[in-house]
């Protein structure tokens, strides 16, 4: 079993990187908040120019991992466009995107955006949905909308897995800025005559946070090969990293609000933009406590297989489709 992005789907990222930043980098999510129906204009040549629409997440392993690798270059950059939603389109409806929504209150971050969405909830039931105008300012809103939903079919269980993880990969991204930034800061920050990154106190928060990182990047990349496999259990694992990786943004963001003292709640500080950002994916389409309990109620009493799970003929099943 190889749970690694292809060096392809690493270069892609990589790409996409520069392609973003080449656009605007962290200007593109300020001018968005001045102005939310311009930021398809900005972001929509960018994937198109990245090949994001030819790409097939469904259908073929290689392709499914740069689509995870764009997302998380989305993320590093905050950009505030529906990246993971759109990749996760379902094939056999006519829409542009799935997002993953409760059954109480759907809502997603598609405000002022003109693209035809499915929905789909964790029991599989999927919708057509279409965004409520709001006037919400999305400094505060994170540009998330309700959503008002025409029911279709409960065929959606296969779409679940792949809408649950694309996100986190987009948060991975952001957690990799959070980590970039507070490295950076506690290096050119000096107290008592030294850099704050000579205090062991600061050095300990510094590795909590980067273990939270590093365990929510292997469990991505593991939920990732779980859908490629094509497990059963992969809604099982895209939950489970749901659950890890907002407890692991917790961590990080406010080891790096501390780090960073009041000057990571201003906007002259990338940081701040960053956490802002990040609370819809934190909390859509459901928080730490309804992740939890949504686990736990699929789960039973089976736990989670993991990577040395199931019988001796499940596991050679495993390794001869590994890719």
């Amino acid at each position: 079993m190889n749970i690694d992005l292809s060096t392809e789907a690493i270069d892609y990222g990589v790409a996409a990187l520069g392609a973003f930043a080449s656009a605007g980098g962290d200007r593109i999510v300020e001018d968005a908040e001045r102005d939310p129906r311009g930021r398809s204009a900005v972001v929509e040549p960018v994937l198109a120019g990245l090949g994001a629409w030819d790409l097939d997440p469904r259908g073929d392993a290689d392709e499914l991992e740069a689509a995870a690798a764009l997302c998380r270059s989305a993320g590093y950059w905050a950009v505030p466009y529906p990246v993971a939603e759109r990749l996760s389109a379902p094939k056999d409806l006519d829409v542009d995107g799935l997002v993953v929504v409760s059954d109480h209150d759907p809502a997603a971050p598609v405000t002022d955006l003109d693209i035809r969405l499915a929905t789909v909830t964790l029991s599989g039931r999927r919708s057509i949905a279409l965004a409520r105008p709001t006037e919400r300012s999305p400094r505060t809103s994170g540009f998330v909308t309700g959503l008002v939903l025409d029911p279709l079919d409960d065929d959606g269980t296969a779409d679940i897995a792949l809408g649950l993880t694309l996100p986190i990969w987009t948060l991975l991204g952001m957690l990799d800025r959070a980590m970039e930034l507070t490295r950076s800061h506690v290096l050119l920050r000096e107290q008592f005559g030294r850099p704050l990154a000579k205090l062991q106190g600061v050095q300990f928060q510094l590795t909590d946070a980067e273990v939270e990182r590093a365990g929510v990047e292997v469990l991505a990349k593991y939920a990732l090969w779980s859908i490629e496999s094509g497990h059963p259990e992969a809604v099982d694992d895209a939950l489970a990293l749901r659950l890890a990786a907002i407890e692991a943004a917790d961590t990080v963001f406010r080891i790096a609000h501390q780090l960073h003292g009041a000057t990571g709640f201003c906007d002259e500080t990338r940081l701040s933009w960053l956490s802002r950002h990040s609370l819809p994916l934190r909390r859509l389409p459901l928080g730490l406590s309804a992740t939890g309990e949504a686990l736990t109620h699929n789960l039973g009493r089976r736990g989670l297989t993991g990577l040395f799970g199931g019988t001796a003929e499940s596991t050679t099943t495993r390794e001869s489709v590994a890719p």
